[in-house]
């Protein structure tokens, strides 16, 4: 008979020391070929073309307008990830998925050490979008992209984006960008959740059978009880999540 948890969940097989390890020793070789192939992959990235962008493109920052260049901060690369922003709305309704991602970003001297920056780079307007940084917690480079910027750094792709760029003098590049599940390299939340027995717990993972999975992919993973699931923290610690929008159908907490 199956196994079953206390919350009624189907249970692995359970097997005596031995066996387990020696089923774990057939799976790191698994492992191990798909960390060399993401390693050959990233010797692919290094080699690929760039593009040159106009160093001067305009964003804004606390100061007001800032050139792309001045952003590298003296660094030689720099990796911008592309907020989404839903203007005029409350925290409570901006973009989950780009919550979930910029929140796992705190800690940049290993990146500075390597001779790189990283900045976010937003879509809504600076003094509306920095108060959620500011909610969130976030101290990492924070800058607003006018349209003008938007035209020239975004180049008919949509925010969501993650975006490498290279300085030479007085030059600029873009080197590399990736969106979508190419992002999940900035949130380790997703690399430790796929060691677990239950992975992710996403309706897409192949899971045996039974295997809880309460979640889709449209952005309900990364919500909860109506707020992204990383506001609810700071919403206990009494934080002030007024963006100075309009709206005030702002959603409480299910008790």
């Amino acid at each position: 008979m199956a196994q079953t948890s206390a919350a009624g969940h189907p249970l692995p097989q359970v097997a005596d020391r031995q066996a387990w390890q020696a089923k774990i020793d057939e799976l790191r070789v698994k492992e191990k070929a798909h960390t060399r192939a993401g390693d050959a992959l990233a010797a692919e990235r290094r080699r690929l073309p760039m593009v040159e962008v106009d160093p001067q493109t305009p964003l804004i920052g606390a100061d007001g307008p800032v050139p792309l260049i001045d952003i590298f901060d003296g660094r030689s690369q720099l990796i911008a990830y592309f907020q989404m922003w839903h203007t005029g709305r409350p925290a409570a309704e901006q973009c989950e998925g780009c919550t979930f991602s910029t929140t796992h970003i705190n800690e940049l001297s290993y990146l500075h050490s390597r001779d790189v920056s990283y900045a976010t780079f937003c879509q809504g307007p600076y003094e509306e979008s920095s108060r959620y940084r500011d909610f969130m917690g976030w101290t990492i480079p924070w800058y607003s992209v006018p349209q003008d910027a938007v035209d020239r750094l975004v180049a008919n792709r949509h925010f969501g984006i993650l975006v490498c760029y290279l300085r030479d003098d007085d030059k600029v590049y873009e080197t590399y960008w990736t969106t979508g599940r190419g992002n999940e390299l900035m949130a380790p939340s997703y690399g430790l959740l796929d060691l677990t027995v239950y992975g992710r717990q996403e309706f897409w993972e192949d899971s045996p059978e039974g295997w809880p999975q309460r979640w889709g992919s449209k952005g309900g993973q990364f919500r909860l009880d109506g707020r992204p699931t990383a506001q609810w923290s700071r919403i206990t610690a009494g934080r002030d999540d007024d963006l100075g929008t309009s709206s005030d159908d702002r959603p409480q907490r299910e008790s």
